[in-house]
């Protein structure tokens, strides 16, 4: 990979500001997959981390959608496919904010006028050795242009920090952050646009600037914040089945083992093509898929 032309694109996405909105979703116990796949034309020299973010995606999404591209180097007139559809995670309420560590994505469930809404961001997490944690916990802090206190593991691994950056472009916590229940985990925004969709983090979850944006006036104080990790799910659409499944390295399960259960779990089993599933479950697009008989 040309160094020099991975540097501009990193400054390209740092001040490229996403012209697509996060769109909300109604959804019910019968309708648990959401939006529509979409298809773009590539641009000029666009790469897969400049589209991914004009329509609200993480780098991993669109790469894992489209496998025979060259993330930086796409080609004029070259068809993408924008994988805007998902399938809710399999959680005991849809209330509050829910993490799927497996596809990097963050759901924010809520209601108004009596109808179920979700809005849902991509992310970054925590890299090997620095997990995001499972759990459940809330947001107890909300703060706008947030100092960031170094870690003293961070300082260690990085000495010439200070003890405090203040806000500002240097600053990675961005301009919104919520703080949760457990030590020194936050959902905040990055001043690193291209680490979403990535584990690069050392725990906490990023947010695309323009998307911890919405999250930080959708979401109060004291909200319920549920992070999972779920790289099979299973849902219903039009009253067929679908399966999504992501690639996650950080997990040892068998992939068909787990279909099953989650299947039978759901009473979905008999109406599903086990031909079409087991295609599914070797692909790991991230897509969601009819496996209907």
């Amino acid at each position: 990979m040309n160094h020099l032309f991975f540097l501009i694109i990193i400054f390209v996405t740092l001040f490229f500001k996403s012209s697509i909105a996060a769109e909300l979703y109604s959804h019910a116990k019968n309708n648990t997959v959401i939006g529509t796949t979409k298809t773009y034309r590539v641009k000029g020299d666009e790469s897969l981390i400049e589209i991914a973010r004009k329509f609200g995606m993480g780098f991993n999404e669109v790469a894992d959608s489209n496998p025979n591209l060259d993330p930086f180097v796409t080609g004029v007139g070259i068809s993408v496919e924008i994988p805007t559809s998902w399938v809710l995670p399999d959680v005991e309420s849809y209330d509050g904010i829910v993490i799927n560590l497996s596809e990097m994505r963050l759901y924010y469930f809520f209601k108004k006028k009596k109808s179920n809404l979700v809005r849902t961001f991509p992310i970054g997490i925590g890299s090997e050795g620095n997990n995001t944690p499972l759990g459940n916990f809330k947001v107890i802090q909300k703060t706008v242009r947030p100092n960031w206190y170094v870690p003293e593991s961070i300082r260690k691994e990085k000495p010439t920090l200070p003890e405090v950056v203040t806000p500002g472009p240097d600053n990675p916590l961005g301009t919104y952050a919520l703080r949760l229940s457990l030590g020194n985990i936050l959902i905040h925004g990055t001043n690193k646009p291209y680490s979403i969709g990535r584990r690069i983090s050392h725990g906490c979850i990023r947010l695309y600037p323009e998307d911890i944006t919405k999250l930080f006036r959708l979401a109060p104080n004291g909200v319920r914040v549920t992070i999972i990790r779920q790289p099979i799910k299973i849902g219903i659409k039009n009253n067929k089945v679908y399966i999504e499944v992501h690639k996650d390295e950080h997990i040892n399960i068998n992939y068909f083992h787990k279909a099953v259960k989650l299947l039978i779990k759901k009473n979905l089993l008999e109406r599903v093509n086990t031909e079409k599933m087991y295609y599914a479950l070797i692909e790991k697009s991230g897509v969601p898929v009819k496996i209907s008989n």
